[in-house]
């Protein structure tokens, strides 16, 4: 790729991010937009992130695709993995062949190789010291990310992070919580969203969720109502397809 197109698409995932910081933020949005900007700029097929629960808990609150949530869940049960390791220690964790990992990881090196994955990068979700969380992206190739790659990963990830922790600014303190159950939360309603429209629709898990966000920014309201509005079926799945999902 070359210099003026990394920039042009670093320049827009920037729009993206800061468009999604609107008076009605919402974070789970901000997050599968990170995510999905990474994947595509670093060249990596797939990705996840982890947000901490006021409990010290990690969760998953997003990623590009069935396969990346799989190894993603796998780590959390696990309690160890890049991603954890990143969170933990605030730093990134890079992982060129995962095959040669050795035991450091047993039960994730074993389900990122069953889905395909060969490499990784975790990047910290961090702010003046504070780490909120880490993000995953996964290649499906052996090698790691280029000095370049690794500092356009942070940068995004601390726009994101800003977005974060300037939202919970303007709450009490009591109400930062409610930001973290709020995702877990429209976490749950998407996944069960996105079973019915697989189950009703010839569509995929991903395509699923491709759907559901397209609803949501074209009707300008947020994943949870969408996903909400499709469970109780004040949504139908005609008025998903009237969005451009094929029948």
């Amino acid at each position: 790729m070359s210099n003026a197109s990394r920039e042009a698409q670093l320049s827009a995932a920037f729009v993206k991010l800061a468009d999604t910081l609107t008076a009605d933020f919402d974070v789970v949005d901000l997050l599968h937009t990170l995510v999905e900007e990474c994947a595509t700029i670093l060249d990596t097929e797939a990705g996840g992130i982890m947000l901490l629960d006021p409990a010290g808990d990690l969760h998953l609150v997003a990623s590009t695709s069935e396969e990346a949530s799989l190894v993603e869940i796998m780590q959390l049960t696990a309690g160890a993995g890049p991603c954890v390791d990143a969170f933990a220690s605030g730093t990134t964790v890079t992982v060129g062949d995962i095959e040669a990992s050795g035991s450091r990881w047993p039960a994730f090196r074993d389900e990122a190789l069953k889905h395909g994955f060969k490499s990784v990068h975790s990047t910290p979700l961090r702010l003046r010291g504070r780490v909120l969380g880490a993000m995953n992206l996964f290649s499906t190739r052996v090698g790691e990310l280029n000095p370049a790659d690794i500092v356009v990963a942070q940068a995004l990830a601390d726009v994101a992070s800003i977005g974060i922790l300037h939202e919970r600014s303007t709450r009490e303190k009591e109400v930062v919580s409610e930001q973290l159950r709020y995702a877990l939360d429209t976490r749950i309603l998407v996944e069960q969203a996105k079973g019915v429209l697989f189950e009703s629709t010839p569509m995929t898990m991903d395509e699923s969720f491709g759907s559901l966000r397209t609803y949501a920014r074209e009707h300008r309201v947020t994943l949870r109502i969408v996903a909400s509005g499709v469970i109780d079926r004040s949504i139908g799945v005609d008025d998903l397809v009237g969005a451009g999902v094929p029948k």
